[in-house]
């Protein structure tokens, strides 16, 4: 990685790009913007050297998998016991159905994303994995409504 990249518009212009679809060509790209494919090339090269593109990534469809309910996990370890973070972390990140797990301050110390077939499952995943977990103390969940995707701060 190289040192620290300040964007211009069009560095920021590509990002939306990408962001919005991560299996662009850089001649896509260009021909979008009017900019060559290789200096568009170069531009994205330079960004991921200097790691503000830290990857591409595909958005998979949960509920066309058949996962039906998301629950945000809102969890708090006990203080008795005094389990490790990272005893904890190693834990639920072996969980299949835990997507992501934050490390929060707050109310709660970890915030955990879960994708389920449906409330019946989320329930069996509560009570069989998340509630076995060395140090869960208090949890509260919140099941997802509904989702905007926003592409960030470009």
């Amino acid at each position: 990685m190289s040192g620290p990249v300040t964007p211009d518009a069009t560095d920021l212009a590509i990002l939306r790009l990408l962001a919005g679809d991560a299996t662009l060509s850089a001649a896509e790209i260009g021909r979008e913007l009017g900019v060559t494919q290789p200096a568009i090339w170069r531009r994205i090269r330079r960004l991921t050297d200097a790691g503000v593109i830290a990857g591409r990534r595909i958005v998979v469809d949960t509920a066309a998998l058949g996962f039906g309910v998301t629950v945000f996990l809102g969890i708090r370890l006990a203080a008795k016991g005094r389990t490790s973070l990272e005893d904890f972390e190693r834990a639920v990140t072996a969980i299949p159905e835990v997507q992501t797990v934050q490390h929060v301050l707050g109310q709660f110390d970890y915030r955990l994303r879960i994708h389920a077939r449906d409330i019946a499952d989320f329930e069996r995943i509560l009570r069989r994995r998340i509630m076995t977990l060395p140090g869960v103390g208090q949890v509260e969940a919140n099941v997802m409504l509904s989702e905007e995707r926003r592409p960030g701060p470009l």
